[in-house]
């Protein structure tokens, strides 16, 4: 029979695992680009991708070009009024000192990034497109994620063609920074108060993409990177000693980094669609040789590696949807990857914190390592499922 204190160790940690059960993939980010190309216009793009309509759309399916054939004009135009209404809820636009302004965009469909319509595999997103003439007077730039809405958008400018280093990720309820318009209206009106930005980048710009990416990279785990966390709970269920733990943290660090930095800036290119269920299959091997080969050996270091290469394919992945810019790539990237660290440590920490009064051994694996361990292989068979299959 299990104590008191066994009891509650294991609870803990079953609601830990339970409580994760819900949190998938999360849904895509709201881009906003401002193109401002110096002679006094400014051109604003926001992309809104379809899943978001859904009552779910971590599962969602992306609209494909074979899909997309079989939506009528009706329905087309239909989408594109929720794409309004979706950006009017979730972003406020700020241009001074004129204050608060809702841009009317213009909604088509198109590939990510404003692309032409692509591949068969290439997804199709909304893009509204908004023109302006900048009035002189105008001194600054800015957005804010509205609070009420449920999306996190990307804060990105285009100045006389060259991509701002300085990018803001917004959660809901976070204002950006404001881009300074001066130099490109021509005016010697006074600047307001805040954090603001100089359209000609400065080196304090690194350290702010740096940030924002750390923070994404820590979201990415925590809390939405459900495979991660249980593949990181199955590596601590292994062993609590701190030399095998390390081992196994360090060694995992190192190959996601390696794939995470290869595939950010291109040299390695692997569909997701092969990617994902790898991810998924590797949390299944790795809590079934918690159960089946539970003493620690330098194999488990092999084993970590491998798969440590993969899900840094999968890091990459989520790092490209927020498509940073060639000046940002280093801050951007490190940060990211740091961030990452940070969620994976936080997890073995609280699956510390949820076990550490089990101290006999015997105890420990059976009410558990393998309960633990079972469950997550269980869930990691079943993502494999449902992604070779698309389900």
């Amino acid at each position: 029979m299990m104590n008191r204190r066994t009891q509650a160790a294991f609870y803990i940690f079953f609601l830990f695992l339970l409580a994760s059960v819900s949190i998938a993939h999360p849904i895509p980010d709201i881009p906003v680009r401002t193109f401002l190309p110096g002679d006094g216009t400014a051109r604003v793009l926001v992309e809104v991708d379809p899943r978001c309509f859904e009552d779910d759309p971590e599962t969602a399916p992306s609209l494909l070009p074979f899909g997309f054939s079989a939506v009528t004009p009706a329905e087309r135009e239909a989408m594109k009024l929720r794409a309004a209404e979706l950006v009017r809820r979730s972003v406020e636009f700020t241009l001074e000192p004129i204050g608060k302004m809702q841009p009317e965009f213009t909604f088509s469909f198109t590939g990510k990034s404003a692309a032409p319509i692509g591949g068969e595999e290439d997804p199709i997103v909304l893009t509204g497109e908004w023109k302006t003439q900048l009035a002189a007077g105008l001194t600054g730039w800015r957005i804010r994620s509205l609070p009420e809405g449920k999306l996190s958008v990307v804060f990105q400018n285009i100045v006389r063609g060259e991509s701002h280093p300085r990018i803001a990720v917004l959660f809901p309820g976070e204002t950006s920074f404001t881009l300074e318009l001066a130099t490109l209206t021509g005016s010697n009106a006074t600047p307001q108060t805040g954090e603001r930005v100089a359209a000609t980048p400065s080196a304090g710009d690194g350290w702010s993409t740096f940030w924002q990416y750390l923070r994404q990279g820590f979201r990415h785990v925590v809390p939405e990177g459900m495979d991660h966390i249980l593949f990181v709970l199955g590596l601590f269920l292994l062993c609590r000693e701190w030399k095998p733990l390390l081992a196994q943290v360090t060694t995992f660090t190192l190959a996601h980094s390696v794939t995470l930095a290869l595939a950010t800036i291109g040299a390695v290119n692997v569909s997701p669609d092969v990617v994902e269920p790898i991810i998924s299959a590797s949390i299944v091997f790795v809590a079934l040789e918690n159960i089946f080969r539970p003493r620690y050996t330098y194999w488990r270091l092999v084993l970590v590696f491998s798969f440590g290469l993969i899900h840094g394919l999968g890091f990459a992945g989520a790092l490209k949807e927020l498509e940073l810019p060639s000046g940002s790539l280093a801050a951007g990237l490190v940060g990211f990857n740091v961030g990452v660290e940070g969620g994976q440590l936080a997890v073995i920490f609280i699956a510390f914190l949820a076990t550490f009064w089990v101290r006999d051994p015997a105890s420990y694996r059976k009410w558990v390592v393998i309960p633990g361990s079972l469950y997550i292989a269980l869930r990691g068979a079943w993502w494999t499922v449902e992604r070779v299959f698309g389900w």
